[in-house]
């Protein structure tokens, strides 16, 4: 019955949309880029002469309504492309449909410092959010010769990353489970390999990554800390052109081109894009930089499919169908607290759809997608301690956006439907097999109203979880005022819930094992003295900063955050008897698979651009408190320190690009931060399974017992590590460039601490110095 109330609520608000959406002049359609039929992201379409105007969407959409009757000039301007002026005529409530074609200026004017950001800074909340396209991705020095959107990823403010091997990100205090990753709308459930360097995303096929550490909006559900949203190019809809690289890490091909070409405006175009990557960083490791590792294996291999293909119609409205294969394997790895080597390997695949529909009549863009995905993790151990994760299912949604003058109205609907199977043995021998199917459905509605320089952006979200029998309404506020042209206030809060369980504990540092569970009511009744009342994790966000132009071409941006993690489930690490065999005076802690948490993580993060000519510098600093309480067996509530509690990070990036041509670009990185918490080690002693009855712990042996400290009391070194990086480009024709590319990780050489062996005593270090040389042919 809730599911036909929110569905009817959902038509309901279809039909009076496109029922009222009548009246006024407008013009609407589409920017792309003449050389390849990309659309054109954050192009400027306006009126000369008016304060109407509108900047285009990630789909190259735009839409200006509310325009009264008259003749005008139509501009499309963006840095570094010819300006197209166009006039127009409106008259009786008309509505034009355009679509323009950006050519690349021939003379650069290097001195223009008006750009798409500048007035998307004017006109959108942006809180907490960072947009990243394959020109800024490109511009960090490479780790191994390929630049990726993990590595980028660390340098942005409120990201904490915990290792080169098989560490993990973790944004302003959420742990890797409590941040959503889509790619083309579809969810992906593990982005990232266990080398940590590579995420499956291949920079090339990137058009725009929107990464929201925080406040995001009610379009986003699910999820209680972070999104990171991906879209795909569509492909190059004019020749047949791609990439070919290698590297001393790995290598990758990527192809582009169009099935079929328009022979006219008003014809339909097919295009598509094809990438595949893949490591060999194992066998590499055992011979160029057998010296460097003084015989150490690194045992990470990885291979990345992705295919697209687009139908795109005259009038901009477009479907594409896509799909992606994701491989990782680790051979025979040693991580703490093992004493045996052990196999880990994942695979996840999966395809789907989403479109983009335009109708003739009306300023409303829709927008849809469905798509499935599957994720299968296991690791294999001589130890007699396999474990296996599975999650399959599908996502769908539709989004509708109309446009009203400046302001504008969105609202959707989305359903999702899962399946998690999961089989692993702790340490203490306690087994957990569990099957889970879980639906969920979201239904949310938000207005950007601007109100002359004050921009406010309510939201709301209605997500029911299915297999727990919760509604849980989650309203979410958004706020910017323009206090004069180079400086702004802004602010965000919001409520946010999940379902989605880790299979591992966020407390462990190396854990290549990341699995899922769902639907859990296997949970203490009460925490903290009080009675739970909901299965699900929660959170509150809190974030208030301001926006400095302060000068031409260097933009300050602060931000404090607040994360009021109320409520989290995380497996029972105090866990000593199973749910089936326990005393009965024995505390619910002892027993209960999972145990609740509650914490909040806040600070403040700086960050400072500068942007002119030929060169870009990016500074961040962060400030950051994550803590946490779990009750013990005497349900005390303990406060501890997570161990990605980063207390100070610093990264300055600074690139430069040099020659007649710009041939030349020399970069580089260099990234400090306090060292991480951890647990010490007080002692050891000599510990009787007696599985046998028959025993004797004067003639038999025991295994090594660990006596632990206080969780996280301990604090390891300060991080610091410099990555410098030469490109050189060489022309061989109008589209073939080979692009040399040599970069040196962790220049001096430092002995960053990863984590310290609780068994042996060893430290066991993060990556040396590894000089990495690549070449990539662009045809």
């Amino acid at each position: 019955m809730k599911t036909k109330n929110i569905l009817l609520l959902a038509i309901f608000m279809i039909i009076s949309v496109v029922s009222f959406a009548q009246g006024d002049n407008s013009v609407k359609g589409f920017v792309y880029e003449k050389s390849n039929g990309e659309p054109m992201m954050f192009a400027n379409v306006y009126l000369e002469g008016t304060t109407l105007g509108s900047t285009t969407d990630i789909n190259g959409y735009f839409s200006i309504t509310r325009i009264p009757d008259g003749t005008y000039k139509l501009l499309v301007t963006m840095m570094g492309y010819d300006t197209i002026a166009e006039p127009i005529s409106l008259k009786g409530n008309q509505i034009l449909n355009k679509k323009f074609n950006l050519e690349e200026a021939a003379i650069k004017l290097e001195a223009v410092s008006i750009t798409a950001d500048k007035i998307e800074a004017r006109t959108e909340t942006k809180t907490s959010v960072v947009y990243i396209t394959p020109k800024t991705i490109t511009k960090i020095p490479t780790v191994g010769g390929q630049a990726d959107l993990a590595q980028y990823l660390q340098v942005i403010p409120g990201v904490v990353f915990t290792g080169d091997q098989g560490g993990q990100l973790y944004i302003r205090g959420g742990s890797p489970i409590q941040n959503k990753v889509l790619l083309d709308g579809m969810i992906v459930y593990n982005p990232f390999h266990s080398i940590g360097l590579f995420s499956v995303f291949d920079t090339d096929i990137i058009r725009n990554a929107e990464v929201y550490t925080g406040g995001f909006g009610a379009e986003y559900g699910g999820r209680v800390s972070s999104i990171m949203d991906i879209t795909t190019r569509d492909g190059n809809k004019k020749r047949i052109s791609g990439k070919i690289g290698g590297t001393t890490f790995g290598a990758k091909v990527m192809v582009e081109g169009p099935l079929k070409k328009a022979k006219s405006d008003n014809d339909m175009t097919i295009s598509f894009i094809l990438s595949a990557k893949n490591s060999y960083l194992e066998k590499t490791s055992q011979s160029v930089y057998d010296g460097i590792l003084k015989g150490e294996v690194l045992p990470y291999n990885f291979q990345d499919v992705y295919g697209k293909v687009s139908l795109n119609a005259p009038n901009g409205s477009k479907i594409n169908f896509f799909g992606f294969s994701f491989n990782d394997q680790v051979n025979h790895y040693m991580p703490e607290g093992f004493t045996q080597p052990l196999d880990y390997k994942w695979v996840s695949y999966g395809g789907g759809s989403n479109f983009v529909l335009i109708p003739g009549k009306s300023p409303v863009l829709i927008e849809g997608n469905v798509a499935y995905s599957k994720y299968d993790a296991s690791i294999e151990d001589g130890g007699g301690m396999p474990r296996s994760s599975s999650i399959d299912g599908f996502n769908a949604g539709f989004t509708f956006s109309y446009f009203l003058g400046k302001n504008t109205l969105k609202y959707g609907v989305e359903l999702l439907g899962f399946k998690t199977i999961f089989d692993y043995r702790k340490s203490n021998g306690i087994r957990l097999n569990q099957t889970e199917n879980t639906t969920e459905l979201g239904a949310f509605i938000k207005y950007k109203w601007q109100l002359g320089r004050l921009i406010v952006e309510p939201s709301m979200r209605i997500q029911w979880y299915a297999s727990l029998a919760e509604i849980s309404p989650e309203p979410r506020l958004a706020i910017k005022y323009n206090v004069n042209d180079w400086f702004r206030i802004k602010a965000a809060a919001g409520m946010y819930s999940q379902n989605l369980i880790a299979a591992n504990s966020d407390r462990d540092v190396v854990n290549l094992f990341y699995g899922f569970l769902s639907g859990q009511d296997n949970i203490p009744k009460k925490f903290n003295g009080k009675t739970v009342t909901t299965k699900l994790q929660k959170a509150n966000h809190y974030i208030i900063g301001t926006e400095f132009d302060v000068i031409d071409n260097v933009t300050l941006n602060i931000e404090g955050y607040f994360k009021d993690f109320r409520q989290l489930t995380n497996m029972n690490r105090n866990q000593v008897y199973s749910e089936s065999n326990h005393p009965n005076d024995a505390s619910e802690v002892e027993w209960r698979d999972f145990m609740i948490e509650n914490g909040k993580a806040y600070g403040v993060d700086f960050s400072v651009k500068y942007e002119f000519m030929r060169w870009y510098v990016w500074a961040a600093y962060s400030l950051a408190y994550v803590n946490k309480n779990y009750e013990n067996a005497a349900r005390q509530l303990i406060n501890y320190r997570t161990h990605y509690d980063r207390r100070h990070n610093i990264n300055v990036m600074v690139t430069y690009t040099a020659g007649a041509r710009k041939q030349w670009e020399f970069s580089g990185r260099w990234n400090v931060g306090s060292g991480f918490p951890f647990t010490q080690v007080s002692g050891f002693y000599e510990h009787y399974q007696f599985d046998d009855l028959g025993m004797s712990i004067i003639e038999d042996y025991g295994d090594m017992g660990i006596i632990y400290g206080e969780l996280n009391k301990g604090q390891l070194p300060w991080y610091h590590r410099l990555d410098l990086d030469v490109k050189r480009k060489f022309w061989f024709g109008d589209h073939i460039v080979l692009e040399a590319d040599f970069s040196v990780t962790n220049v001096y050489n430092r002995q960053n601490i990863f984590y310290i062996n609780i068994l042996t005593g060893n430290n066991i270090y993060q990556l040396p110095l590894m000089p990495s040389l690549g070449l990539n042919l662009t045809f």
